[in-house]
């Protein structure tokens, strides 16, 4: 006397149905809503890292544009003692 009747279980199966598919709706919605956003400050990101660069190399020029001639001889020196201890510590082994 309590059995439902197989009308009433096709509405239940077909009500869940459609909430799970209202859900993953919704639930696909705000991932691709994210999804986009996150590209787009990737993006943003990216464009500024860029600029970054380009700045940094004007900035280098420009020192190295303004920088007296003896200064530019002495820090050539220096690089390439930093070069030659940089190649003597890998030589040693760490622990």
């Amino acid at each position: 006397m309590n059995e439902l009747s197989v009308g009433a279980l096709n509405i239940v199966s077909l009500t869940v149905s459609l909430v799970v598919l209202v859900i993953g709706l919704v639930m696909w919605f705000f991932v691709n809503r994210a999804s986009s956003r996150t590209n787009d400050q990737i993006e943003l990101l990216e464009e500024l890292l860029d600029q970054q660069k380009r700045q940094n190399a004007l900035l280098r020029r420009l020192c190295e544009a303004n920088e007296p001639e003896a200064v530019k001889e002495e820090s050539v020196e220096i690089k390439k003692a930093e070069e030659v201890e940089d190649d003597f510590s890998r030589l040693v082994a760490e622990r």
